[in-house]
């Protein structure tokens, strides 16, 4: 595995959680604070617990990512509230994807109007994440969420890829992008060390995060999870060294889906970490 190189993706990480009970609990006992915190919304739930839990871990010193699907904003009030809310605690991040509410609650349904109205608000975030899609988007076309990519890049600064577990796959869609002259860095979504018993548990008991969401549209990605030997993060980093890592690709780190196993992460990373740099 290229040692530094992917010691410097794992020492630049960003964990995604979902706004349960627990996770902020397990965010203060198990997450370092030079690791970014990114906090999914649902559809069901709404916003609320996604901005409740961001601005709490801002209040601890941790520097957290609300994500705010556009698809959850009413009007250009409700972004407008959100916006000074988030900065009120000093968050100066934002994720903006369109989100899986259907039908949206109010005007936006996608994120490049949500992208352009913070523009006009006076870009109060210093950094804006979108979404790539590595693996092929249930519902979109691949060349069309590339060209969105596009689109967007002029109001974002960074893109979080989702979950990806094909080497291959992601290699060719780094290179796409990049030959689109889509010039974003990436933070590329890579699925922490998931037990599939706890992953069945939580979206059982969650059932509505974005990242199970994700999951339960690619049912065959379960399997990976339970084969033995099937899903090993390591060994995905492993793979896609190569492509990750050279200069041309302008990938930034890792986001890492944790599906809150906040705990089992990050003593896998410190691990990974520890063995890479003996």
């Amino acid at each position: 595995m290229g040692g530094e190189d992917i010691r410097a993706l794992l020492s630049s990480v960003r964990y995604e959680v979902l706004p349960a009970k627990a996770t902020e609990d397990k965010v203060l006992a198990h997450v370092p604070h030079d690791v970014v915190v990114t906090v999914t919304a649902s559809p069901v739930k709404g916003l609320e617990p996604t901005l409740d839990l961001a601005t709490r871990l801002a209040t601890r010193g941790y520097r957290v990512v609300p994500h705010v699907p556009a698809r959850l904003l009413r009007d250009d009030a409700h972004l407008k509230d959100v916006v000074d809310r988030l900065r009120e605690t000093g968050i100066d991040d934002l994720f903006v994807p369109a989100g899986d509410a259907d039908p949206p609650a109010g005007a936006y349904d996608g994120a490049l109007p949500v992208l352009r109205r913070l523009s006009e608000l006076g870009s109060p975030f210093a950094h804006v994440g979108i979404t790539g899609y590595p693996e092929s988007h249930p519902l979109i076309h691949d060349d069309l969420t590339i060209q969105a990519m596009w689109d967007k890049q002029v109001h974002a600064t960074y893109i979080a890829s989702n979950l990806c577990f094909d080497p291959r796959v992601l290699g060719d869609w780094i290179g796409r992008i990049r030959r689109r002259e889509v010039t974003l860095p990436v933070h590329v979504g890579v699925a922490g060390p998931v037990q599939r018993a706890k992953l069945l548990s939580m979206a059982a008991k969650i059932g509505v995060g974005e990242s199970t969401r994700f999951l339960t549209k690619h049912a065959s990605w379960f399997l990976r999870f339970a084969a033995p030997g099937g899903y090993s993060p390591e060994r995905l980093l492993a793979r896609s060294a190569e492509a990750l890592t050279a200069p041309s690709a302008g990938v930034a780190g890792l986001h890492l889906f944790t599906f809150n196993q906040i705990a089992e992460t990050e003593r896998w990373r410190c691990a990974l970490l520890d063995r890479l740099g003996s």
